[in-house]
């Protein structure tokens, strides 16, 4: 006799070897990636979408803004007029690298990093942010939707504005039950991890790709060199800052898969690592 965990890893082998059926259609796992900022993607999570493409997945990424509050380089790469048609062209590139099949962006202003390092949200209008994104749900109609953590990960209040309007957008359909990930944190300060992760992963073999994917973001290479030689306690380089652990956590659903299989669970299951990301 066939145990249910048994059934259940039968199932969801099947589901991910032979797509999900749509209208009588097979069809690859399809991945909505929804993020606040260029790069925010890669820095989290770019060895994961690599991979998740390599296995033939369709990864469609939508940014909320274009970046044009950020940095602009040490020195400036460009103007600050000229930043958000900068950004936009480097997520653009770094989707490419990570082999993503859609790009598309929500149009928000990314406000102005504040002169003591403050973080803003990018809107007051969180009824018409989730009715953006539920236009883009309906098209996408993902499979699996991947975006920033409840906490904002370092608590970016983008970040949480992102997470809180997708949760809402997601909430309002009906028997509609779509898996819900996003990227684990690992604070410098506590050591914690936020969410914690339900997944570990080893992206070795696709950390060049994430390499190269960090590398379109020349506007952001003095800011990601400062954090890592902050981190580091010595001067590093952009392939150094390349960790070879990512890590995830399942927002959705919150309770068990008896009834609802997890096929990105079991993809990621496969370069799962037992062991913490440290430092």
């Amino acid at each position: 006799m066939v145990s249910s965990k048994s059934s259940y890893i039968l199932l969801t082998e099947l589901v991910v070897t032979f797509g999900f059926m749509n209208e009588n259609q097979t069809s690859p796992l399809r991945i909505l990636a929804f993020f606040a900022h260029p790069d925010d993607e890669s820095v989290f999570l770019g060895g994961t979408f690599a991979y998740l493409a390599d296995q033939g997945m369709e990864i469609h990424f939508i940014c909320a803004t274009r970046g044009e509050g950020g940095e602009m380089g040490d020195p400036p790469i460009c103007t600050r007029e000229d930043l958000g048609s900068v950004r936009e062209k480097e997520l653009r590139c770094a989707v490419n690298e990570l082999s993503g099949k859609t790009v598309k962006f929500l149009d928000y202003q990314d406000p102005v990093v504040g002169s003591e390092g403050e973080l803003y949200s990018y809107t007051e209008d969180i009824n018409g942010l989730v009715d953006m994104l539920q236009a883009e749900i309906k098209r996408v109609n993902p499979h699996v939707v991947i975006t920033h953590g409840p906490g904002g990960e370092y608590g970016h209040p983008a970040h949480i504005q992102s997470h809180e309007a997708m949760m809402k957008a997601l909430s309002q359909e009906i028997n509609i039950n779509r898996i819900v990930y996003a990227p684990s944190w690992l604070s410098r300060e506590t050591g914690e991890f936020t969410p914690e992760p339900s997944f570990v992963v080893d992206i070795t073999p696709w950390k060049n790709k994430k390499t190269q994917a960090i590398n379109c973001y020349k506007s952001q290479h003095d800011m990601f060199l400062r954090h890592g030689t902050a981190r580091a306690g010595k001067p590093v380089t952009i392939p150094e800052i390349i960790r070879p652990l990512e890590a995830l956590s399942r927002i959705l659903p919150v309770d068990s898969f008896e009834n609802q299989p997890d096929p990105l669970g079991m993809i990621l299951e496969k370069i799962s690592k037992s062991e913490k990301i440290t430092g």
